[in-house]
């Protein structure tokens, strides 16, 4: 019998933990839907910056809309370094933005570095929704209009 309770003591927290990843991973988004966000947002920015950026920021907040999916949002940086679409970082240095690693790097930097060669990812480390502990993100970046603009996901 104390035997039997050692495993459930043991095995049962595992399973839970276990599965509890299972509804995480299901959750994420991936690379290719990052990318069609992405596509769609710079295209929207093309349209419509003011509204667009709006967008992005209303809905990353409300976790709901176009610009909203499972653990995606867009997020946008103007030619001033600054956020000018994210659900909490609106105002504030995209530019100067450092990733949750150790050391931490200069992920904003590397936003802007990308963007104005054309577009393209850039990996860093970084908290998924809800933990603390930082993880490799990716992030998809473009530039669209004055604006850098960025979809990150958890490979």
């Amino acid at each position: 019998m104390k035997f039997g309770k050692f495993l459930v003591a043991v095995a049962l927290p595992f399973v839970l933990l276990t599965a509890a990843g299972m509804v995480n991973a299901a959750d994420r988004g991936s690379a290719a839907e990052a990318k069609a966000m992405l596509d769609k947002a710079v295209a929207a920015v093309k349209a419509d910056e003011a509204k667009a950026l709006a967008t992005f920021t209303a809905d990353a907040k409300a976790k709901d809309g176009d610009f909203f999916s499972k653990d995606l949002y867009v997020y946008c940086g103007g030619a001033d370094g600054n956020f000018s679409a994210h659900p909490t970082l609106v105002g504030k240095p995209m530019k100067g933005l450092m990733d949750k690693g150790t050391p931490p790097y200069a992920v904003g930097e590397d936003f802007y570095k990308v963007a104005a060669a054309g577009g393209g990812e850039v990996a860093y480390q970084w908290p998924q929704p809800g933990a603390t502990e930082a993880q490799k993100k990716v992030a998809i970046v473009a530039k669209a209009g004055n604006q850098v603009c960025a979809v990150g996901y958890y490979p």
